[in-house]
Parts: structure tokens; sequence; C-alpha cells
């Protein structure tokens, strides 16, 4: 984070937690506002890359799992980076910025998958840089939240996952209540301060609730190389195409979907306390291998935690999954569809 936009936000209000804004003094208010409000939060959480060059749209395309050829110059699409093994290294939230391509993804990811990304450059005429210290990401959400913009002065997109520039950044839309933008430095504090006229601001974890409730999975250090694409809904959110070339991992993609051997699906699950990503779940019936693992957690709105876990389908009607260890605190699950 940005050592000025972490003083302002700091002047605002915001409590910090490793880094990232745990709340604005109200943790328990702030998450039933995003649930019922609308409402603020910055991204820390997440990073942004950038590729740029002449070759940057075919670097991109022949790596990632969504079709890059086809992506519109004001449109954002989900999509991922996989091993050879199928495997995501990594989830993207990804969109042009006139000829160059931005890749939003898990902040503790950034370091690593830029590294590697530049390992497959090779002579290409592409270049990979982060621009997390030259860029903020704010997250609104709510009813309120296209009112928010135009008192703003900032463009609405009008249609889900498309993207609007303004002066001095972009507005995405993810659905039809959440945006996120993407703004300079520079700009932060006076954008955060126009919209915080109409909008209440809140701690990281309520909007990683919102994505939660939205059952969109993020990929971080804790879950690397642990789910195929379709473990993640990925296929049904537009983030895979099976109409393009080859890319890290796609045979074993495209097997996947073809032989229709995904035995492991995304479920939304609730438990009374903490749980975090990486954790793994069991079943009493094979206690001895986990059946499952969590992607994404939050504290809820309504007490205790909800969070993304991808689940082995034949072990969930039971209704006796446990959380973090044979034997421990038992979990409810949902299957999350769109």
């Amino acid at each position: 984070m940005n050592s000025n936009w972490q003083e302002f936000l700091g002047a605002a209000g915001a409590c910090f937690d490793n880094g990232l804004v745990s709340s604005f003094g109200d943790a328990d208010g702030e998450l039933k506002a995003a649930r019922d409000a609308t409402v603020i939060a910055p991204l820390a959480h997440l990073a942004l890359l950038e590729c740029a060059g002449e070759e940057a749209k075919t670097f991109l395309h022949n790596q990632v799992t969504s079709d890059i050829n086809h992506l519109g110059a004001d449109a954002a699409q989900h999509s991922a980076w996989c091993s050879a093994k199928g495997r995501m290294l990594v989830s993207f939230l990804l969109f042009r910025n006139g000829p160059d391509y931005q890749v939003q993804l898990a902040a503790d990811l950034a370091p690593a998958i830029q590294k590697r990304l530049q390992m497959y450059i090779l002579r290409a005429k592409v270049k990979v840089a982060d621009l997390s210290p030259r860029f903020e990401l704010i997250g609104l959400s709510g009813a309120q939240a296209e009112a928010a913009l135009h008192e703003a002065s900032l463009p609405v997109p009008q249609r889900l996952m498309d993207t609007a520039a303004f002066a001095n950044g972009k507005v995405i839309r993810l659905d039809a209540t959440r945006f996120e933008v993407v703004v300079s430095s520079e700009a932060a504090a006076t954008v955060w301060g126009a919209l915080a006229a109409a909008a209440r601001p809140v701690g990281t974890p309520a909007w990683q609730w919102l994505d939660i409730q939205a059952g969109i999975p993020l990929i971080s250090e804790a879950t690397k190389e642990e789910f195929v694409p379709q473990m993640a809904n990925f296929d049904q959110i537009g983030g895979v195409s099976f109409h393009k070339g080859c890319y890290p991992g796609q045979e074993v993609v495209a097997r996947t979907q073809y032989l229709g051997k995904v035995k492991r699906h995304l479920y939304r699950i609730r438990a009374a306390g903490p749980v975090a990503a990486g954790e793994p779940i069991y079943s009493p019936e094979n206690p001895e291998h986990p059946c499952g693992m969590i992607a994404n957690a939050a504290p809820a709105p309504e007490g205790g935690y909800t969070a993304l876990a991808v689940i082995q389908e034949g072990f969930v009607d039971a209704g006796d999954l446990e959380v973090g260890m044979p034997g421990g605190p038992r979990i409810e699950t949902q299957l999350v569809t769109f």
C-alpha cells in the first residue's frame, strides 16, 4: 500500500492489521452495512500488474485460461494462470488499458507471479510491471453505488464486466451493485472523499464477505496449485475458454471438462468460529484424508464466519463436514451456482 494512501486512510479512521484495513473502528457495524447499505472499501489485499508491448495480447492469450484475443477494449474478464498439471497458480481479474493489459490478483502472489511471467516472455516484445505503487483499488457496493459514482463525477459502466475510463483511472462493473475503481495514487484521496459522501467506509473483510456472497474465489498464497479452474467455477464466470489454443495446463483443463471428471465443486460454507484460506475440510467417513479446502473466508454480518470452499461432492450430503482437523468444528454447506 502506498504510504501516502495509508496515511490518508489512517487519518480517516482506518485500523490496520498486517498492512490491510481491518475496519474503520466498527467491524461489526461495517459488516452489516456491507449487507444492507452502500459501502466503499480499500482493497489493499489486491495488487495490479500490467503486461505492455506490441505482443502483450498474444503473450497473455498463450498463457492464461480465458480468451484474450476477443477481450473488448472496454471489457473485463476473470481468468487464471495454471501449472502444467492444470492447477491454478493464480486467479486474475483482467482488463485492457488501451493496447496494454492489466491484471488484478492477490497481493501476496504478485511478486512471484510477476517474476514467473517474465521467465516466459523470452524474446516476446512484452514488459511486465507492478503498478501497485502507482495505483489504488477501491471497492464500491450497494443499492446506491451508481448514484455514488454519479455524485463523484465518475463514469458508470452499464453492462456487467464492462469498464469505463476517467482522467485518473478506470471503473469496473463487477455485478449489479458492485464496482471497483482503479485510480492513480495521486488522485485516490480525492476520489475516496467524493465516494465517501454517499457510501460508508468499511474494512477489507467486509469486501471479502461480499466476494464470498458473489461466489467469486480468489487464489492466494495459501491455495495456489490446489484447484483446477472448474473446481472454483471459473468455467461458469467466463474465466475459461474451451475454444482457444494451447496454454499451460490446457490439456488437463479440457480433459476434465469433456470427460466430466470434476468431482470437487465450489461451496459456500458457514462456520461458528474463524476459518482461513488453505484450511482443510474433513469427513468422518474418511478422516485420514481431507475432502476439501477453504479458498476464501471472512467474518459474517450475522456472526461466525462464511467462506468459499472446494469440496469433494460425495462427502457433502451427509452434512457432517468438519474444518481444520478430523473432529474439528462442523460446517454448513451450500453449492455455489450461477
